[in-house]
């Protein structure tokens, strides 16, 4: 689900508590965990209402000023029924706090490298982990579309590339492109001494 940051930052505050969404399919379930801008949102009850059965009150708890307004916005087409989902703020995403952390000990260091040792034995191109983490410490804030064709990637499948090592807490998203968490710096000085960098292609 994608909310804007005007809604995420009213959900935080818990002025906001609902959402509507016109799906053929719930795309989230009761109990979900949603990582946002804000930190984990928890769904809660998700429900399928009929038009009529939205009031004046939902709308103003998912953010809209009018009920006329909510149901303008919902996205139209057959076979699509309004899904009503709570929410509420989970708390902070446990990855930014992972990504401050850049004052490993030998332990962690090697569990971490290990973990990307096993990503780039997966994969089916060959190892890639410390070069993106590389083109990524010397292209900060650079949009994925210019980012990918440096290492030869379409643009969704980098960006499910740069999610795995978000997932490490080793980079963080910008409003335009990445960068490295310290975490990330930290993890990259031990697997690329600086005088190696600078070789991605």
């Amino acid at each position: 689900m994608i909310f804007t940051r005007e809604v995420l930052d009213r959900i935080v505050s818990g002025e906001v508590d609902l959402a509507f969404r016109n799906w053929r399919r719930p795309q989230v379930t009761s109990g979900a965990l949603l990582r946002t801008a804000v930190g984990v949102l928890a769904v809660g009850e998700v429900e399928v209402v009929a038009e009529e059965d939205v009031t004046e009150d939902d709308a103003h708890r998912a953010g809209f000023g009018s009920r006329e307004r909510l149901l303008a916005a919902l996205k139209q087409g057959e076979e699509r029924r309004i899904h009503r989902i709570g929410l509420r703020y989970h708390g902070t995403d446990p990855r930014v706090r992972l990504r401050e952390e850049d004052e490993l000990g030998a332990g962690e260091l090697e569990e971490i490298t290990g973990r990307l040792s096993r990503i780039d034995a997966r994969s089916r191109r060959g190892p890639w982990t410390t070069r993106m983490l590389t083109l990524i410490a010397e292209n900060p804030a650079v949009r994925a579309a210019d980012l990918a064709p440096l290492v030869g990637r379409e643009r969704l499948p980098f960006k499910a590339d740069v999610r795995k090592l978000k997932e490490l807490g080793l980079t963080e998203s910008l409003e335009t492109g990445y960068r490295l968490s310290p975490r990330g710096r930290a993890v990259l000085t031990r697997l690329a001494p600086e005088d190696d960098r600078g070789n991605h292609s």
